[in-house]
């Protein structure tokens, strides 16, 4: 009787470990076992973001799920997280695609793979109302000693350092709500980030605080926006870039993601990944 149960324990500790590196094993092991693609993100607004119903909205999301689609696969699984969670989740087998609209950079490309170029994208700031210190990109945030609020892991912290900015005026906070609290409160000089989340704060401040324009950044803090996976998914991610070569730009696209901001502009246009990681 003992050795009975003891073989029943071992076989179900057997089949508890298979599940487990079944569950966290290269994405098409997972489809190919009827699991889902998990896709992880964080809240931000409009990249990607969860809706009143866990829905996945945004228009990464929007991009990824219509790629997905076109590939045959409409088993997906939304996993939130916080930003800073997103690349350590994605290694650790939380989820399987990060589709939090994560700027391509090298330091980056050395732990994850990511998709070509999805979306190009400019920096902006949030700053009081009226823009009292002059603040339009990093070096007069180092001229005038001011300081910067950004979220943890945000592609701005290594720009602003770049430009000389002193690390103990670059604040660090969770995401986007932190960012607009800080500036408000007057903790943070400026907040920084894409131009399309610094927008949608400014939008939601009731006046509060301004957006700067994109385009007093300089040209080297461009990014371009790629969607992450594991090395070890390299063969769904060269099927992934062949949909999305022919999905990117189209009609079906496009319709697809026009509420929430993109557009032509914002297209990637022919910079490659390899690129990408080797100049951000």
């Amino acid at each position: 009787m003992k050795k009975h149960l003891l073989t029943t324990l071992l076989a179900s500790v057997a089949l508890g470990a298979t599940t487990v590196a079944a569950f966290a094993g290269p994405l098409m092991d997972r489809i190919n076992a009827g699991e889902t693609i998990r896709i992880g993100f964080a809240n931000e607004i409009p990249f990607a973001y969860p809706g009143d119903d866990g829905s996945p909205k945004g228009f990464v999301n929007a991009e990824v799920l219509g790629v997905l689609a076109k590939m045959g696969y409409t088993n997906i699984e939304p996993v939130q997280t916080d930003w800073g969670g997103l690349i350590p989740g994605l290694q650790a087998g939380r989820f399987d695609i990060i589709t939090g609209g994560m700027n391509i950079l090298k330091s980056r490309c050395e732990n994850i793979a990511f998709s070509d170029p999805m979306a190009r994208i400019g920096d902006a700031f949030i700053v009081a109302a009226g823009n009292p210190k002059g603040l339009e990109n990093y070096v007069t945030i180092k001229d005038a000693g001011a300081v910067m609020v950004t979220g943890a892991g945000y592609s701005n912290v290594e720009q602003a350092k770049a430009a000389g900015v002193p690390e103990a005026d670059i604040m660090q906070v969770p995401g986007p709500t932190e960012i607009l609290a800080a500036v408000k409160a007057g903790r943070a000089d400026a907040g920084a980030g894409t131009y399309f989340t610094m927008k949608q704060l400014a939008a939601s401040s009731d006046g509060t605080v301004d957006v700067t324009d994109p385009g007093a950044m300089p040209e080297d803090t461009m990014n371009w926006a790629g969607v992450g996976f594991r090395k070890e998914d390299q063969d769904f991610l060269d099927t992934f870039n062949a949909a999305q070569k022919d999905y990117l730009g189209s009609a079906e696209m496009m319709a697809a993601v026009k509420d929430y901001g993109y557009d032509e502009t914002t297209l990637p246009g022919d910079k490659t990944t390899d690129w990408v990681c080797a100049n951000r």
